[in-house]
């Protein structure tokens, strides 16, 4: 009886993991946190509590938990995953780099904080998510420039940054106004991997080096082209973000005043919360996810999908497109989606017409080659998900009945021929 119990159990757990997750609802819902320290949990609450309060069902465990797993039954128990654990060295249970990263390549999201502990396994996460951090582990970011006022002096480590990426899908349509504080290391964009994206840049006077040392060689990093935090966007959708700070999400950092160095403008709270609050509605899916639904093509005047066109028919071709906005389906509305009617190359590329309510739609006239043809939509826009849409259609040739008995222009010679 025990063992009919607990293969019960079995089956009934993995049918929840299979039903837990909702197409419809494309958001990450539940987040494994796995921390260094369990301090982290209330030294950073405020950024938590945001993410509670938006619904999300948050798990906290220490990072060499030997209970960590990401999977159970060969389904994912997670939807999303937050790295605050900088200088683990190894993580516990079943979880290692390349589980993390088969958990990128299966859809799903994560946020990865370092900091100047951070160990090589972190490195290497980041490393396959197309970011270089410092190869010297004792270098901070260090801006003379556009330091954060304090009462104390310092080192210029603690950084005041406003070069944010220009994205409203990204940060959000309201204007961060005040400067984000920074203090942490810096690191780069692989040029190879187009698919990260700078979100948070240093200025123009920062450097990468070791606050404590004097400067011995001119250091590798400098300048704009150090990012503070980065984000990926993988072809399968999945999204990161990438910070060379944990203590930017800490409840000190959301609190402080952020006034930039030279600056007459104060601010009395820095924009640390609203920046990560607007990023992590992007990272995990509730801003910027699109998807299309009810794609058809027919003959003009017809309403019903034919199995095959003729060279020259006249054809209409419509889908619907709408964006998630973290509760529901809302219509997107934009006037750069394109279809192509392909063979081999575009024999037809057309801009759709929308009607402002989702759907997108075009007329257009099958040319005169006939083949095998696909329908395509390729959609890339800065911050959305990749629409990938293709339908495949044979075109004919006339048949030997279908052409015009009398060709209009050689009715002189049919007029001539009578005559004899």
């Amino acid at each position: 009886m025990a063992k009919k119990l607990s293969i019960f159990i079995a089956i009934s757990l993995v049918l929840s993991l299979c039903d837990a997750f909702n197409l419809d609802n494309p958001s990450s819902r539940r987040i494994l946190v796995l921390l260094d320290d369990f301090a982290i949990k209330s030294s950073h609450s405020l950024f938590f509590n945001s993410l509670q309060s938006r619904g999300f069902d948050l798990d906290f465990k220490l990072a060499d938990d030997p209970k960590n797993a990401l999977q159970r039954y060969g389904q994912y128990l997670y939807d999303g995953l937050i790295l605050f654990s900088p200088s683990v060295q190894r993580f516990g249970g079943s979880i290692d780099a390349a589980a993390i990263l088969d958990f990128i390549d299966s859809g799903h999201d994560l946020i990865l904080a370092a900091d100047t502990s951070a160990s090589d396994l972190i490195r290497e996460i980041a490393t396959e998510c197309g970011v270089d951090y410092d190869e010297d582990q004792s270098s901070m970011v260090i801006d003379h420039t556009s330091y954060a006022v304090s009462e104390t002096e310092g080192d210029h480590t603690l950084i005041a940054a406003d070069d944010f990426i220009k994205s409203e899908v990204i940060l959000g349509s309201k204007k961060i106004e005040a400067p984000v504080l920074f203090q942490g290391i810096g690191h780069s964009l692989n040029p190879a991997n187009s698919l990260v994206l700078k979100v948070l840049s240093a200025s123009p006077a920062a450097y990468s080096a070791n606050p404590n040392s004097k400067l011995a060689q001119p250091p590798s990093l400098t300048g704009s082209s150090i990012s503070l935090v980065s984000v990926l966007q993988a072809r399968n959708n999945a999204r990161v973000m990438i910070s060379g700070s944990l203590s930017m999400f800490s409840n000190r950092f959301f609190r402080s005043s952020a006034q930039k160095a030279g600056s007459s403008t104060k601010h009395q709270k820095s924009g640390n919360e609203q920046f990560f609050t607007e990023l992590s509605k992007w990272i995990f899916h509730e801003r910027g996810h699109l998807k299309a639904v009810n794609v058809r093509h027919h003959k003009s005047g017809e309403v019903e999908e034919p199995g095959m066109y003729r060279i020259n028919d006249d054809l209409e071709y419509s889908v619907e497109i709408f964006e998630w906005s973290g509760t529901s389906w809302e219509p997107y509305v934009a006037n750069d989606v394109q279809v192509q009617f392909y063979m081999m190359s575009p024999y037809v590329l057309k801009t759709l017409s929308t009607d402002g309510k989702g759907l997108y739609s075009t007329a257009f006239k099958v040319p005169d080659v006939y083949g095998v043809f696909q329908f395509k939509v390729e959609y890339q826009r800065l911050g959305y998900t990749t629409l990938s849409l293709s339908k495949q259609i044979p075109v004919r040739p006339f048949r030997h009945n279908e052409y015009e008995r009398f060709i209009t222009a050689a009715f002189p010679y049919y007029g001539a021929s009578f005559s004899m």
